[in-house]
């Protein structure tokens, strides 16, 4: 369920109770813990913590004119979930780098279930979190380390992708024949 809200207010105000009370004590606990150069808003229908154009201005590869994606919180139909991507970042070809490997082997020391798929930690109640550990893994990402980690996974790819398959898009129709040009129609596109 994305909510439409735009602001962390209203986003908030729509929650019910168990949901809203669960998220606000952890939304304290994330603003706590949080580099102060991060940029708290709403994306993709839920809380987005972000680094900001003005510390970032390459924006996320997928979407360059929305800033860096960090740490999202939100409320689904059937669980809440906080989306780590900075987690997600450190992964090579699948496998776990040091950050990751750290959070799974400290998560697992708390006792708790770790409900967690690349980078989104489900959870049905605040209950269900190590606290602990997430705090102290927002301690290791300040915003800087944060980017340099995403650079090494994301950032010098971006270029070379978009440059390569424009390449071989403008390869491939200076050497193809246009239908168009045989019958004499025009091309739209």
């Amino acid at each position: 369920m994305r909510s439409k809200a735009t602001t962390v207010d209203a986003y908030l105000a729509s929650l019910p109770a168990d949901r809203l009370e669960a998220l606000t004590t952890l939304r304290k606990l994330l603003r706590g813990h949080l580099d102060h150069k991060y940029a708290e808003g709403m994306a993709y229908g839920m809380i987005w913590w972000s680094v900001p154009h003005s510390l970032y201005p390459a924006g996320y590869h997928c979407k360059p004119e929305q800033p860096l994606p960090f740490l999202g919180l939100a409320s689904q139909k059937g669980h809440m979930s906080l989306h780590l991507f900075g987690l997600y970042c450190d992964q090579v070809d699948g496998k776990p780098g040091a950050l990751l490997r750290w959070f799974e082997d400290a998560w697992k020391k708390s006792g708790k279930k770790l409900d967690m798929g690349k980078a989104c930690l489900r959870f049905k109640k605040l209950d269900d979190l190590a606290l602990d550990v997430l705090a102290e893994l927002l301690r290791r990402m300040p915003c800087d380390d944060f980017v340099a980690l995403y650079e090494r996974s994301f950032g010098s790819a971006r270029p070379a992708k978009k440059a390569s398959a424009s390449k071989t898009v403008q390869k491939k129709a200076s050497t193809r024949k246009s239908p168009a040009k045989s019958t004499g129609q025009k091309t739209t596109g």
